[in-house]
């Protein structure tokens, strides 16, 4: 065995004569395990809230979605639907056409996007799962589905036949204008169901059929927004992509539903850094804990420190020990607190131990990564921490 391997194993786990320093050990010791517990835990959470925070956006977004790579609009032929039906890992496609609209009910005006899909849209998102009241679209009708946010704003329900409610977009062609008549395409529209999804997508959709879309942007038959595509179960997305360039070179661009939402990720991502690094912060400190331990160890042991030199140990040697002993305390701290971390977040979602609300527990997500990183900083801040300590070993210190 390896000789400073096998004396720093004895100092870190038999315990010393002096009780002071076995309760500096154990304080260095938990405060790696708690700081390390705590990190995992955390880095689960947000892991957790970006399942949650794509699960909410797959409702009106789907797998992947064709967007014009120039213009707001297409030309979709029947040789294009073709091509598209010939690419496996599709389950399911739908037209869409999508634009920014004036709503207006009464004296109230409001900004919002009239999403307009046809009958297959159901097939690749499930938004009408969402609708908490009154009903989804009917065909070829002039029915609305409206967000809860913009039926608050505009003090709109459903069916409210009380309160017109007309759908605006400017004219091509006819510049600014600061009132709507003249200058606006306009239809007059039935709201026949509200959806809760998120304040942000309540604040922004208003659902109709593709062919009222189409009437008031003055779009002809072929002329689309998009096309948004649901995958097969086991289809491979990085392969239906590469098939899709291939089909339709740089015709469309592609987007994932976390490119949908790269606005939320991004926020999610700059968060996830910031509580990472106060985290890894926490460490350090806690760490200041094992190189105080380390150091009153080494003044413990001064006089088997003499023996071991004049038995002709080497300084290099005796820092050595110390330097394994560091590393060795923060990487077994690690490990537990690793572990109890991976206990605390299975606990969380096997018996939802911690409430969002009454009804939603708190998100978390096990991810090996995590694991990963958890381990690697506590290692790398720990061997910087051993190192620092293990150099207070000098060859006068170790004779006095």
């Amino acid at each position: 065995m390896n000789f400073p391997l096998y004396i720093a194993k004895r100092y870190l786990f038999s315990k010393s004569s002096n009780n002071a320093i076995n309760i500096m050990t154990w304080i260095a010791s938990g405060g790696v395990i708690i700081a390390s517990a705590a990190l995992f835990i955390v880095l689960s959470v947000f892991a957790g809230l970006k399942d949650y925070s794509l699960n909410f956006s797959s409702f009106v977004d789907p797998d992947l979605k064709l967007i014009p790579s120039e213009g707001k609009s297409f030309q979709w032929t029947e040789n294009d639907k073709s091509s598209l039906l010939k690419i496996e890992g599709i389950e399911a496609h739908s037209k869409i056409v999508e634009e920014r609209i004036i709503i207006k009910s009464e004296n109230k005006n409001l900004l919002a996007t009239l999403k307009g899909v046809d009958s297959n849209y159901l097939n690749v998102t499930s938004v009408d799962t969402m609708v908490t009241r009154g009903n989804w679209l009917t065909p070829e009708s002039n029915d609305v589905v409206s967000g809860w946010g913009i039926s608050n704003n505009l003090s709109f329900g459903v069916l409210d036949y009380l309160k017109p409610l007309s759908l605006y977009v400017p004219k091509v062609g006819r510049g600014q204008a600061s009132t709507l008549k003249g200058y606006y395409n306009s239809v007059y529209v039935n709201n026949v169901g509200l959806f809760e999804i998120n304040e942000e997508l309540n604040n922004k959709y208003v659902f109709s059929t593709i062919e009222l879309a189409k009437r008031l942007l003055n779009y002809n038959d072929n002329q689309l927004s998009a096309i948004e595509l649901k995958l097969t179960p086991d289809a491979n997305e990085s392969e239906v992509r590469s098939k899709l360039e291939a089909t339709f070179g740089n015709k469309f661009t592609i987007k994932n539903r976390a490119e949908l939402n790269d606005a939320l990720f991004k926020m999610l991502n700059t968060e996830n850094l910031a509580i990472y690094l106060i985290f890894t912060l926490v460490i350090i400190i806690a760490l200041f804990n094992v190189i105080g331990a380390i150091i009153m160890m080494i003044l413990d042991k001064k006089k088997s420190l003499n023996t071991l030199f004049n038995l002709g140990t080497e300084t290099k040697t005796i820092k050595s020990i110390f330097f394994l002993q560091g590393s060795l305390m923060t990487i077994v701290s690690g490990i537990i607190g690793v572990t109890i971390g991976l206990i605390v977040v299975y606990l969380q979602q096997s018996f939802e131990l911690v409430m969002l609300t009454p009804d939603l527990a708190y998100p978390v997500r096990l991810n090996f990564l995590n694991v990963l990183i958890v381990l690697a900083t506590i290692i790398a801040l720990g061997i910087v921490a051993s190192k620092i300590a293990s150099q207070r070993i000098t060859k006068e210190l170790i004779k006095s």
